[in-house]
């Protein structure tokens, strides 16, 4: 059985390797997988000055995904997402983009800056994309997609990370499960 996904932090790197989100969600293995990963400086805007509660014009880390299947030339999703740089700089091994994939992710990048998280929480829009869209996911224009925003909030309930994903409307199915609670 597998540990649950955030126990999983606390998990020797070679297992972590075996297999991340990535890879849960789309049934494939690591070895079928293409990670193309950037680092680049990033200032908070308005909207990100908001969530995290810093002054616009933070210094934010943005990390930039677009991985496939090695058998694909498009991305699965276009995912932007972003930490306060000060966070992270104590473990400079987080501001180099040559360490992705790391292994079992942000919550694991986290935890080595003493950060656990308490919860994620995701919201889920639908639009139609842009032609930059369209182009980098592979797919025709006039076809809609799902904008997820995760914020990933630690236990000071502070948001520590923030993602913002593109997932293109004709390949991406959602499921949500509500455990009930037995009589």
């Amino acid at each position: 059985m597998r540990p649950p996904v955030k126990d999983r932090a606390h998990q020797p790197e070679s297992e972590r390797q075996k297999t991340g989100s990535t890879e849960r969600g789309t049934g494939l293995e690591v070895t079928d997988l293409a990670f193309r990963i950037e680092y680049r400086d990033a200032e908070a805007n308005e909207d990100l000055a908001s969530v995290f509660g810093v002054p616009v014009g933070t210094r934010l880390l943005e990390r930039i995904d677009r991985t496939n299947s090695v058998d694909e030339g498009a991305p699965f999703a276009l995912v932007h997402s972003y930490v306060v740089h000060e966070i992270v700089a104590g473990n400079p091994d987080l501001l180099n983009a040559a360490n992705e994939p790391w292994p079992r992710g942000a919550q694991n990048q986290l935890h080595t800056v003493g950060i656990e998280l308490d919860r994620i929480e995701a919201r889920i829009t639908a639009c139609l994309l842009t032609v930059e869209e369209a182009e980098e996911l592979g797919i025709k224009r006039g076809v809609s997609v799902f904008l997820l925003r995760k914020n990933s909030r630690d236990i000071d309930d502070r948001v520590v990370e923030v993602s913002d994903v593109t997932l293109s409307g004709d390949r991406t199915e959602f499921v949500f499960t509500t455990p009930l609670k037995r009589w």
